[in-house]
């Protein structure tokens, strides 16, 4: 069963009342809508708990995708956590703190791949501190340059929105796609549009900040060459 995504459209929403759908093999919770963000594209799924009617608290440890469509999406609970029943309604609440420094880093990247515009090979987002790795030929980087310019960008405090186009629009325009690791979720129809005002424009599934301003300053901490032409760039908030 399709699990309504709410985060997709707002990624500020901190807890949502739901009904119990399912439960999977791996003991995971399904819920019928949820504002937990599933592990996938570099991004961790999102830890916190949910809340039965008398109270009972169940804390989650993650949140995964069950389907290559990413349509459905399992909380995992904690080892020993009590038990749910399909039919079951609960708060499903998520730790905020840890969510709020993940937007704040993942929208960052998105300028990073602003500043470096070439092929992303892989990524990932923490809370204090992310990576992209970028195809790139034998080239000088330098971290003090890169690190004004993401600054200088964040600085602009350009508006983040999204919005959805067909799997054939983004077909039509492949230049969009900035990841060759991961693919954009495609499947459904749809793909969402992640739109920095006049910085950056991608496919993403992620949850980001509205303003770049929210992220505020950011400094690259590392460049590491991990191959004839691939560089990790460290990137984490100061």
């Amino acid at each position: 069963m399709a699990t309504d995504c709410l985060f997709r459209e707002d990624a500020y929403l901190k807890d949502c009342t739901a009904r119990v759908v399912a439960l999977t093999e791996q003991g995971g919770v399904v819920l019928d809508r949820t504002v937990f963000y599933a592990n996938s594209g570099g991004q961790p799924g999102d830890t916190g708990s949910l809340t039965t009617a008398d109270g009972t608290r169940i804390a989650i440890d993650n949140a995964v995708y069950t389907d290559a469509a990413k349509s459905e999406i399992a909380h995992m609970p904690a080892p020993g956590a009590p038990a749910v029943k399909i039919g079951d309604t609960v708060t499903a609440a998520i730790d905020w703190d840890k969510r709020y420094a993940r937007m704040r880093m993942h929208t960052a990247l998105h300028l990073l791949s602003a500043v470096l515009p070439y092929a992303v090979t892989g990524g990932s987002v923490g809370e204090a501190e992310s990576r992209l790795d970028f195809d790139i030929p034998e080239a000088g980087l330098d971290k003090d340059a890169i690190t004004a310019r993401v600054n200088e960008m964040i600085g602009r405090n350009a508006a983040v929105t999204s919005r959805w186009i067909s799997d054939a629009e983004l077909e039509a325009n492949p230049g969009l796609v900035k990841t060759m690791s991961v693919k954009p979720p495609m499947g459904t129809g749809r793909v969402r549009l992640i739109e920095i005002a006049g910085l950056d424009l991608q496919p993403c599934g992620g949850t980001h900040v509205r303003s770049t301003s929210e992220i505020g300053t950011v400094r690259v901490t590392q460049i590491e060459k991990k191959g004839k032409q691939n560089r990790r760039v460290r990137l984490a908030l100061a």
